[in-house]
């Protein structure tokens, strides 16, 4: 009977990180045993920071340049003899380690990968494809991966298993399955790397020797975050550095982690000493989004790989640490990138929809609720360019104002001078003697300030902004939001309905930003000012009586929580399938100092309620584009029954 696997000892194992390192280390070109006793070094500087692999540069032992002192016994000898050396001397350490060597097996001479873990050299990978040509030559020297015909080699008086089609499972971290390749066979048209991933790796161990020429660091980065992002993988690729021969080339040792498509880290290239990048992979989140990828589950079929099991105790160092960036606002852009560029190709998505459905419609009017919070003007920016992708003038735009018993001067004010500097045409229309003659129909007392009071008001709002599409030929533009969608924080048939919901890809944390980005950018001549006091507005419904001072009595965030938080739990538990506990843990490392373990604990089960009792609203939304990878439609990315009683924040 098989043993069941080991439980971590570490947290951060137990949520599903694994610590790789990409290690390009100084080089003594040709001296096996110098590199022997580098290699060693440096496997141990990386074991004691915590990492279970580490992946070395192709032909490490050697060197990559050696070029046809591959040919002579003495090196060969010396790189057999230098491998089992590494392995003796490595065995204390709970990591897998990946180095190169040239291997003769029987008449032929390989470019070979040796796994190395424990004291055991776990297997052997041939390098699948050989580049020769420009400043390649490696036929010259060594046989194709196809070529071999032994599934087992006798080295160092122990059968080491040997081929192309290896996999690596750690038994006692849970998720890691690791699958070697070399250098160029990431560069061909289908590297081995994609059919050991769907055999099952998640882990992709690169060691290679790439030169540099100008222009190749960027191909190659982008290279790697593709090919991880196709396997659904982590990849980790370890290039030669500058201690190779410089006779015709340089190396860089450029080494690379990425994640699914996402660099997590890069080592500094050329230089002499080591370098090393140290990062921990999510392998949690690479098996939900194997789970969620119908192609990859239909591309999965038997691949005849063979798996070498194996254990390797506690990680040393750094528990519970965590060495990857974890983003306190994951739906915000970062500093890195072109602020201009997401947020001009967000409002093209978001208006592009708006357009198709206006010129469905044959809408003469664009008709939306204009309160002065973050939403509606969010909405009114992209309605704008909407009108003008579907060839409307801008006198189709109509605004509501629509004050009832909570509104507060700032908010009105803000939307009628936004409406003013923005030349939209603007009606103020009063709820408050419609709202009070409702309660008298239905017998409820003004002074009842509860959920009919309140919903009430949001109701006679959408009527009159349904009435009036209707009056002038046109539609009304949803406000909501992603987060409100998520919390169900919206009064169903009120402003959870509209014709079409224009902001329902866009989360409450995006919407301030892309608000605050046209305050100083393409509106900030116009409306700048206003739109920076809307960002700074405080948010709330504003459905009940202002204070004496006429000061806000509600304020969602009081109520609901904060809304970075819930867009940090919405985008691990929708995005990543995440666990509330796993989530918890992630929101401490990504607000430390802002929000203690209670409060995240606090309004995490707060989220989960909210969320799992709001499906019913979010089953009935009216169409609205996708922005990002996080979307709650129930025609598309979120489909969840409305009566679920399991408890999410379990």
């Amino acid at each position: 009977m098989p043993q069941p696997a080991p439980t971590p000892t570490s947290t951060r194992e137990r949520l599903g990180f694994v610590r790789v390192a990409a290690v390009s280390p100084e080089l003594v070109l040709g001296d096996v045993a110098k590199n022997v006793a580098i290699l060693a070094r440096e496997a141990r500087a990386v074991a004691q920071r915590g990492c279970r692999l580490a992946v070395f540069p192709e032909l490490s032992l050697t060197g990559y340049s050696c070029a046809d002192l591959f040919h002579t016994s003495a090196l060969l000898d010396a790189a057999v003899r230098g491998l089992h050396e590494l392995v003796q001397q490595t065995q204390d350490l709970p990591c897998v380690l990946v180095v190169g060597l040239p291997l003769r097996v029987r008449d032929r001479l390989y470019n070979m990968a040796a796994v190395v873990a424990k004291g055991r050299l776990l297997g052997m990978v041939p390098k699948t494809f050989l580049p020769n040509s420009a400043e390649f030559y490696e036929r010259r020297w060594f046989s194709p991966a196809h070529t071999l015909d032994v599934a087992t080699l006798r080295l160092n008086d122990v059968d080491v298993a040997i081929g192309a089609d290896l996999l690596f499972e750690v038994l006692d971290v849970p998720g890691f399955v690791l699958g070697v390749e070399i250098c160029e066979d990431l560069w061909t048209v289908i590297p081995p790397s994609s059919h050991l991933a769907l055999a099952g790796a998640t882990l992709l161990a690169n060691p290679s020797a790439s030169t540099e020429v100008l222009g190749k660091a960027p191909y190659r980065r982008h290279l790697v975050a593709q090919q991880a992002a196709r396997c659904l993988a982590a990849y980790v690729y370890a290039g030669a550095g500058a201690g190779e021969s410089t006779t015709d080339v340089v190396y860089s040792g450029h080494g690379i982690v990425a994640e699914n498509g996402v660099i997590l880290g890069e080592t500094e290239r050329f230089a002499f000493e080591t370098r090393a990048i140290v990062t921990d992979v999510d392998l949690q989140h690479l098996a939900h989004d194997r789970l969620k990828s119908s192609a990859f589950r239909d591309a999965a079929v038997s691949s005849g790989c063979r798996r070498v099991t194996f254990s390797l105790g506690a990680a040393m160092g750094e528990a519970d640490t965590l060495r990857r960036p974890v983003t306190a606002h994951p739906f915000v852009p970062s500093a890195k990138v072109d602020r201009a560029a997401v947020c001009e190709e967000i409002f093209a998505i978001q208006a592009t929809g708006l357009a198709r459905r206006l010129k469905q419609a044959r809408a003469k009017t664009a008709v939306l609720g204009l309160s002065g919070g973050l939403d509606s003007t969010l909405a009114l920016l992209v309605m704008l360019e909407a009108l003008k992708r579907a060839g409307m003038p801008l006198s189709a735009a109509l605004t509501v104002t629509m004050p009832g018993f909570g509104t507060s001067t700032r908010t009105k004010g803000n939307a009628e001078k936004l409406a003013e500097a923005l030349n939209v045409e603007m009606r103020t229309i009063s709820i408050n003697d419609a709202v009070r003659q409702h309660f008298a129909d239905i017998g409820h007392s003004e002074t009842q300030h509860d959920a009919t009071y309140e919903n009430s008001q949001a109701r006679e709002r959408t009527q009159i902004l349904m009435d009036l599409a209707n009056k002038t030929g046109g539609i009304v533009v949803g406000t909501g939001d992603l987060s409100e969608a998520a919390l169900g924080w919206c009064t169903f048939n009120g402003d959870h309905m509209s014709m079409y919901h224009v902001n329902s890809g866009v989360p409450k944390t995006l919407v301030r930003y892309l608000i605050e980005w046209c305050a100083a950018g393409p509106f900030a001549e116009k409306a700048g000012a206003i739109l920076q006091d809307i960002a700074d507005t405080p948010i709330s419904p504003e459905l009940l009586p202002l204070a004496a001072d006429e000061s806000l009595q509600q304020k969602t965030e009081d109520t609901v929580g904060p809304y970075e938080l819930h867009d940090f739990f919405l985008f691990h538990f929708v995005r990543h399938g995440s666990s509330a506990e796993k989530i918890r843990w992630l929101a401490a490392q990504a607000f430390p100092g802002k929000y203690d373990d209670a409060t995240i604990s606090k309004w995490l089960a707060v989220f989960f309620k909210r969320f799992a009792q709001n499906q019913f609203k979010r089953s009935s939304v009216p169409d609205g584009p996708k922005v990002g990878s996080v979307a709650l439609s129930p025609r598309g990315d979120w489909r969840m029954p409305s009566d679920y009683a399991g408890d999410l924040n379990s």
